[in-house]
């Protein structure tokens, strides 16, 4: 099991299909496969070898496909970097990771460069102008380095409790089937024109999708960011059946097409059978926004996480309504799930627990953290950190969470990093950062502070702009006397969650 196996069979059996499409033009299959082979070739020019690990940090863009399948055919590990990350983040994934060489976006090249001047750049733009797009052009094309079924493929960075970012160590072998579970799930055909338009160095878009539409002989619409407007020209234009994103992609161009003085009518989304999304449940309120908007039995969700591929559960189109918060009943093809109450039992009807995950498409554990890999696993159980309701028809609902996580617009933030950030303010002496519900976003950035003097919301942002990325800066601050602890010291969140739930 090898991840360059599925665009081999695809470049036979369909050579001359376009597997990727974007501004810069089209892609086949047999061109991808070569583009691929001389990825490799440079690469191991410039010192890679089997078992090395490679960064990626580009926009949506066909480089990142070449240099993905370029880096495993070499033998070596794709570890797909944020390109919202500061100089200062990137640092530390860059020397966690222990990078070699990275591919990168010509615009981003500069905060790279600043953060981890150790790493070998290659340069990629728009144009093909780039050192690795030049360098990729000229060389010879190179069959690779055999690695086995469990070499390690992909360090996906996620954060634990902890605050630091954890690398999240997938095989060949677990990666090789998430593609299959995911179009059990959510029925892609091979037939499909995917827009890709969520960031591609997420997990989802780039495990369940776009390796999806590799496996299956599929094509892959490369928008290279998403903008309101242009992910709805970009379905009408290529004439897309499937995408994935946040709900918010989809509240998104509702606000933003009046704004426009244009009309969701005057685009024609009718091609699309598929509207996938993740990262939030949708309320039933939302759903039929949603689809009053996009269209009736078309909208399904994927839950899962970057530990399991991300693979778990899903809620089916006819589900939406019946069934709306839920995150579906059990786990999707190939994904075993249970509610785990304290005691170790299994959570019934009416009753809450820690949802664990069970799948081949497990992570080999984290990069580095021997303890936390321990801590994650109970045997061949992922122990998520969600803690679900089940309700008297088996269906899951996420209800919170064991994890310090704030997911707002499909990103997940984690809260030790961002208290960190902030107590490097000078006027703020403690903090705890929690999440409120969005109507938009899923959920809303909070910092609550404790302060020797006074601070606003426009001064601590200013101060975190170049600490954390943009999604990760607060949007409210609340500044309150003292936070409430437990007797051992503990912040006690859930009364904070509590304080800001009725907030603006």
């Amino acid at each position: 099991m090898n991840l360059t196996w599925m665009l081999e069979a695809s470049a036979r059996g369909c050579g001359e299909k376009p597997a990727l499409v974007s501004d810069s033009g089209s892609m086949t299959y047999a061109e991808l496969l070569a583009a691929s082979k001389r990825a490799a070739a440079v690469l191991r020019e410039r010192g890679v070898r089997p078992g090395d690990r490679v960064g990626v940090m580009t926009y949506n863009t066909p480089a990142f496909a070449v240099a993905a399948f370029g880096i495993w055919r070499a033998g070596a590990a794709l570890v797909p970097v944020n390109h919202k990350l500061t100089a200062h983040e990137l640092a530390y994934v860059a020397g966690h990771a222990k990078l070699r060489v990275a591919v990168v976006a010509e615009e981003l090249a500069g905060r790279v460069r600043e953060g981890a001047p150790e790493v070998d750049v290659l340069i990629t733009d728009d144009t093909g102008g780039g050192e690795f797009d030049r360098l990729v052009a000229g060389a010879p094309e190179w069959e690779g380095a055999e690695v086995g079924p469990e070499a390690v493929a992909q360090v996906l960075y996620t954060s634990g409790t902890t605050g630091a970012p954890k690398g999240c160590l997938h095989s060949h072998r677990g990666l090789s089937a998430v593609p299959a579970y995911t179009t059990a799930a959510a029925g892609l055909r091979r037939e499909d024109r995917f827009l890709l338009a969520m960031p591609i160095w997420h997990a989802s878009p780039l495990n369940n999708w776009f390796l999806s539409m590799i496996y299956l002989g599929g094509t892959v619409v490369l928008l290279k960011e998403y903008e309101p407007l242009a992910f709805l020209e970009a379905v009408r234009r290529h004439r897309v059946t499937a995408f994935f994103g946040a709900p918010i992609a989809y509240l998104a161009p509702l606000k933003a097409l009046p704004a426009a003085g244009a009309e969701l009518s005057g685009f024609d989304l009718s091609s699309v059978r598929l509207w996938a999304y993740g990262g939030a449940s949708l309320g039933a309120e939302t759903v039929r926004t949603l689809e009053a908007a996009y269209g009736p039995d078309r909208f399904c969700q994927v839950y899962g996480m970057s530990e399991m591929g991300p693979v778990g559960a899903v809620l089916r189109p006819q589900e939406q309504l019946a069934k709306a918060g839920s995150i579906g009943a059990g786990g999707m093809p190939g994904v075993d799930i249970r509610v785990v109450r304290d005691d170790g039992a299994d959570a019934g009807a009416g009753e809450t627990g820690e949802l664990w995950l069970r799948s081949g498409t497990r992570m080999l554990g984290y990069l580095d953290d021997p303890e936390a890999t321990e801590r994650a696993f109970a045997g061949d159980w992922y122990r998520s950190g969600d803690l679900a309701r089940v309700d008297e028809d088996g269906y899951l609902f996420i209800v919170g969470r064991i994890k310090d996580v704030v997911i707002t617009g499909g990103e997940n933030v984690y809260a030790p990093e961002v208290e960190e950030a902030i107590l490097r303010y000078p006027a703020i002496r403690d903090a705890a950062v929690v999440g409120r519900t969005h109507p938009d976003w899923g959920e809303t950035v909070v910092a609550v502070v404790e302060a020797d003097a006074a601070v606003t919301l426009a001064e601590l942002r200013g101060f975190l702009a170049t600490r954390l990325a943009k999604y990760k800066i607060p949007r409210e601050l609340v500044v309150v006397p003292s936070l409430p602890r437990t007797p051992s010291g503990k912040v006690q969140k859930h009364i904070l969650r509590e304080q800001v739930r009725t907030g603006p």
